[in-house]
């Protein structure tokens, strides 16, 4: 059984509300000129990286399916509303039988993406499809943000284990989405049992300082864990004397213990001190686990430490100081009229400030070197050149309102290695950078 079928307090029973009250009254304005029904194709995309960042990953795309499908007006949210003048009775009327009836295309969960990438592609009406804007942005801004900071902190740790554990740094609903995202960037677990729960995500947690404190002495709370949970247990040894904590640890669980986890102090000379007394103490297989505010940069700072594996809390669920990916959400195209065989149109916005759009609807390939390697991000608007025809990285998401696209959450997360894999090797610098691909418009 999949767990997502359960469900979860975490789920909403509609959510036609995760949206701008511009929304509705655009649409309330389109039925009333006639043009709410005219054939309409929105992009979503990026135009820069986050500074410094050589790629950003697409994660999301499963949750926003969800969100498509649950984005209907029942009889509360229509209450609402009502109560609150938000639009007229006609637009009420409209909305009470809303289903989303289009086509969604769009990069594939965990590939990676650069700027003007048409990551997600809407057709329909345009009332149909400017509902979405504001759920469907909020989604992906938000985990491919995660899934971005989790690829670069996957890329420093190399082999060795990530531990998602940043729900207390977050909104509760935020935290299950991060962990989701982050696993889908090359994380291998989480702490954050909501998101073991819903996505099947691996869960891991064994005790913190508070349950060390609990007790008379340090030996009596190890002897506690160890006769409850097992000599493979994780032992928290940083809440008084490391060398000691360590002492005592294999003392009463044997070389067979299983970790033992350091959450403060200099970790690359602590990590080193502990791996020196594991092994003179016979606990060769004991795994270190180290944790205390990481981000890439630290996971990478700590290379050549004896550490087996990483948990990361904060850094991690605020996109390693880039919470959003800055993606809009764009009318490029659309009919002249109602008619559903008029012909569609480019249109873009025009502006100064860096906010110009390019119309027309778009597919994109990955143009790659002679050895294989990404070397060009292709974006068009016209026919797809046959020497990219096997390279386009668009798939049909949702067709005529019914998803056709859902997949495993372990297909997403293997996607984005083996696509990092596949990019240069200038992309796994944590240095800053220019997008590691350049963009290319034919």
């Amino acid at each position: 059984m999949n767990p997502a079928d359960l469900g979860l307090p975490v789920d909403v029973p509609s959510t036609a509300l995760f949206t701008d009250q511009y929304e509705l009254t655009m649409l309330q304005a389109a039925l009333k000129a006639g043009t709410a029904d005219r054939r309409s194709v929105f992009e979503v995309f990026t135009r820069r990286l986050p500074e410094g960042r050589r790629y950003g990953v697409v994660a999301g795309t499963g949750r926003v399916l969800d969100a498509v499908e649950n984005f209907r007006f029942d009889a509360g949210v229509l209450r609402f509303l009502r109560e609150q003048n938000i639009v007229d009775e006609p637009t009420l009327q409209w909305l009470a039988s809303y289903r989303f009836g289009g086509d969604i295309w769009g990069y594939p969960e965990g590939e990676v993406y650069f700027p003007g990438s048409p990551i997600l592609r809407v057709e329909g009406s345009f009332a149909e499809c400017v509902l979405l804007e504001t759920v469907i942005l909020s989604i992906l801004n938000h985990d491919s943000a995660i899934a971005a900071a989790a690829s670069r902190m996957s890329v420093a740790a190399g082999r060795r284990g990530l531990i998602e554990m940043g729900a207390r740094r977050t909104h509760e609903l935020a935290a299950v989405a991060s962990s989701r995202a982050a696993y889908v960037g090359g994380f291998n677990s989480t702490s954050d049992l909501a998101a073991g729960f819903r996505y099947a995500i691996p869960t891991v947690g064994t005790s913190a300082h508070a349950f060390t404190l609990l007790h008379d002495s340090e030996r009596d709370a190890f002897r506690a864990q160890v006769a409850s949970l097992g000599r493979g247990t994780t032992l928290l040894v940083d809440t008084y004397d490391v060398a000691e904590a360590v002492r005592t640890a294999v003392d009463i669980a044997g070389p067979e213990l299983g970790a033992v986890r350091i959450d403060s102090g200099d970790l690359l000379l602590v990590a080193h001190r502990v791996r020196q007394q594991l092994d003179e103490l016979g606990a060769v297989n004991t795994r270190i686990v180290v944790t205390s505010d990481l981000d890439e940069y630290a996971i990478a700072s700590l290379a050549a430490a004896p550490v087996d594996a990483y948990g990361v809390g904060t850094q991690l669920v605020t996109g390693s100081g880039h919470p959003t990916c800055s993606m809009v959400y764009k009318l490029v195209a659309r009919a002249r009229s109602g008619d559903a065989k008029a012909p569609l149109e480019p249109v873009a916005k025009k502006s100064l400030g860096g906010k110009l759009s390019i119309g027309g609807r778009k597919w994109a390939a990955r143009r790659l070197d002679a050895e294989g390697v990404a070397e060009t991000e292709v974006i068009g608007t016209g026919e797809v050149p046959s020497e990219l025809m096997d390279q386009q990285l668009l798939v049909e998401l949702v067709k005529g309102g019914d998803i056709v696209a859902r997949e495993p959450l372990d297909a997403a997360r293997e996607r984005h290695i083996a696509v990092r894999a596949g990019l240069p090797l200038s992309a796994m610098q944590l240095s800053k950078g220019e997008p590691v691909l350049p963009t290319e418009y034919v």
